[in-house]
C-alpha cells in the first residue's frame, strides 16, 4: 500500500479523528509464560499477537508442513481446478515413504488403490497421513519436488515470509522450515478464506481400511470451542501444534514448538487458549463500511471520498492494565478520480503505547466522478503548489 513511505507529497497520513475510550495494554499480554521454544498467540479477527516467544524464530515444521499442502489442495478446490469426488492413486513411491512400513503417520492406503480426495483430506487432516500427501502431491503435480514449488508459490502469494517447504508432508528435508508467525498467519488464511472446507479440521476421528485413528489435535474435545487444526512431531522439531478455538464470537489462533512431549503439547496448548480467552475481551471499534476517515480526492466531482472496511474492525484487548488507543490511516494518495466504490486505497493502523496492534485495508465507501474543467484546474495549481512547499 505503501510503497515508499518517505516520499514528501505522495504520501499523506491522516489521524483518525475519534474519542476512543477503548483501553489496552498488550505488553500485559507478555506476563504470561509457556514452556514451548516457538510460540504465538493470534486474535483472529485482528491478526494482532496477543503473545510472542521467538515466534520469527526458523524451525523444522514436521506435519505442521501438510497445513501448507491443505492450502494448495483447498485453493484448487475453491477454483474448481479439482473436485472431491476426484480419485488419486495410491504410487509404490506414496505407500512405501508413507504407508504403513514407513515408520511414521500413515492412513494405512493401499498401494495401487483410487482413492478419493475427500478421502484422502481426511487422511491428511485427521490421521496426517504421509502416503495420502504424498498422492495428492503425485496427483497435483506428478511428484513432490515440483508440488513443493506450488508450495512455494501459493505460500508467496498469501505472505509467509519466513517459511519454505520442500515436501508435502513435513518430513525432514534440507532447506525446509517455518515461523510460529507464519503458521499463525496461514491458519487464518484457512479459516477465512475456505470456511466451506474448515470443518475437516474438526472431524474427530476417520476410519480407512478398517482401521480406525483420531484426530491427533490435543485441544479438540477437551478445550470449549475448539475446532482445529494441526500436530506434528520429528526429532529435530520436537512436539508442536497449530490450534484454534472460538467461543463468544471470539477466536484464537496458537502455534507452539519445540516441547517434548505429547502430554506437555497437550497441556500448553490448552492453558493457553484458556489464558487468552481470560486474559483479553473483544471490543468492536468499527461496524462493517462505518464511516472511518476521508482521502483527498484530485480532479474530482468531490474533494474528499469516504473511507470504509469491509468488514467489522474489533480488537482483542487486555481486561487489565490498560493504557489508549491511538489509530491513523494510511493512503497513497491524493487519489485520482474517477474512483469506484469498493476500491482498497488505505491502511488502518491501531497502536497501543507505540506497539502496533491492528492493521487492516480500508475500501472507498462510494464512486467518485470526474470534476468540471475548472475543478480540474484548480486541483492542478493546488497540487503544484503544494509541490513547492
Amino acid at each position: 500500500m505503501l510503497n515508499d513511505i518517505t516520499r514528501r507529497l505522495a504520501i499523506y497520513s491522516i489521524f483518525v479523528g475519534m474519542s476512543l475510550t477503548l483501553m489496552v495494554m498488550p505488553s500485559a499480554a507478555q506476563l504470561y509464560q509457556t514452556s514451548a521454544k516457538h510460540a504465538t498467540l493470534m486474535d483472529f479477527d485482528s491478526g494482532a499477537t496477543l503473545f510472542s516467544k521467538d515466534e520469527d524464530e526458523q524451525m523444522p515444521p514436521a506435519s505442521l508442513a501438510k497445513l501448507m499442502t491443505i492450502e494448495v489442495v483447498f485453493h484448487a478446490l475453491k477454483n474448481n481446478e479439482l473436485s472431491l469426488d476426484d480419485e488419486f492413486l495410491i504410487s509404490e513411491n506414496a505407500w512405501r515413504k508413507g504407508g504403513a512400513n514407513s515408520g511414521g503417520s500413515t492412513m494405512f492406503a493401499k498401494l495401487d488403490s483410487s482413492v478419493s480426495l475427500d478421502d484422502l483430506l481426511h487422511g491428511i487432516i485427521v490421521q496426517s497421513g504421509n502416503d495420502a500427501c504424498i498422492a495428492v502431491a503425485e496427483g497435483m503435480a506428478g511428484n513432490e519436488a515440483t508440488f513443493a514449488q506450488l508450495m512455494n508459490r501459493r505460500a508467496e502469494e498469501i505472505g509467509l515470509k519466513h517459511s519454505r517447504f520442500a515436501n508435502s508432508t513435513g518430513l525432514p528435508a534440507e532447506d525446509q522450515y517455518v515461523t510460529a508467525r507464519d503458521l499463525a498467519h496461514l491458519a487464518r488464511h484457512l479459516i477465512e478464506e475456505y470456511p466451506d472446507l474448515y470443518h475437516y479440521f474438526a472431524i474427530p476421528e476417520f476410519t480407512w481400511n478398517n482401521i480406525t485413528q483420531r484426530n491427533r489435535n490435543p485441544i479438540l474435545g477437551a478445550t470449549e470451542g475448539a475446532d482445529g487444526l494441526k500436530t506434528g512431531h520429528t526429532q529435530a522439531a520436537g512436539y508442536g501444534v497449530v490450534a484454534s478455538a472460538a467461543r463468544n464470537n471470539q477466536r484464537l489462533i496458537a502455534v507452539l514448538g519445540g516441547m517434548k512431549s505429547k502430554k506437555e503439547r497437550r497441556e500448553e496448548a490448552r492453558k493457553i487458549i484458556d489464558w487468552g480467552f481470560r486474559a483479553f475481551v473483544s471490543k468492536r471499534i468499527y461496524d462493517a463500511d462505518e464511516e472511518i476517515a476521508f482521502a483527498s480526492v484530485h480532479g474530482g466531482n468531490k474533494s474528499e471520498v469516504v473511507l470504509v472496511s469491509e468488514r467489522p474492525v474489533n480488537l482483542f484487548m487486555a481486561r487489565a492494565n490498560q493504557g489508549r488507543l491511538k489509530a491513523r490511516v494510511y493512503y497513497n494518495g491524493p487519489l485520482e478520480a474517477p474512483i469506484d466504490e469498493g476500491q482498497e486505497v488505505a491502511t488502518l493502523k491501531v497502536w497501543a503505547d507505540d506497539k502496533l496492534i491492528l492493521e487492516t485495508s480500508l475500501i472507498t465507501g462510494e464512486s467518485i466522478g470526474m470534476g468540471s474543467m475548472t475543478q480540474r484546474a484548480i486541483d492542478g495549481v493546488e497540487e503544484l503548489l503544494l509541490g513547492w512547499l
